[in-house]
């Protein structure tokens, strides 16, 4: 994902990050290049969202600690939001 962000992102652009714990050292550098380059970041977690949260300027946190439970959430958020840019466009 960082490099991707790095190559591709713009600002005004949106980085979409997806990890259940928050502390995925991967997407943590990932989201700390988005702010840097200007991105609007949304993160979607696991309970409190960790690491990712404060870099997150839009944080959906499930509120378990269940990886399959918040895994399952992710997808259903997922979906839901991409009906609503859908119904947008």
């Amino acid at each position: 994902m960082l490099y991707q962000i790095e190559a591709l992102g713009r600002a005004g652009d949106v980085a979409l990050a997806l990890t259940t714990s928050g502390a995925s050292p991967n997407i943590i550098e990932a989201l700390k290049s988005a702010r840097a380059a200007g991105l609007v970041t949304v993160v979607l977690t696991g309970e409190t969202g960790g690491a990712a949260a404060p870099l997150a300027d839009f944080l959906l946190d499930v509120p378990s600690c269940a990886t399959p439970r918040i895994q399952e959430a992710h997808l259903f958020l997922l979906h839901y939001l991409a009906g609503k840019l859908e119904e947008l466009a």
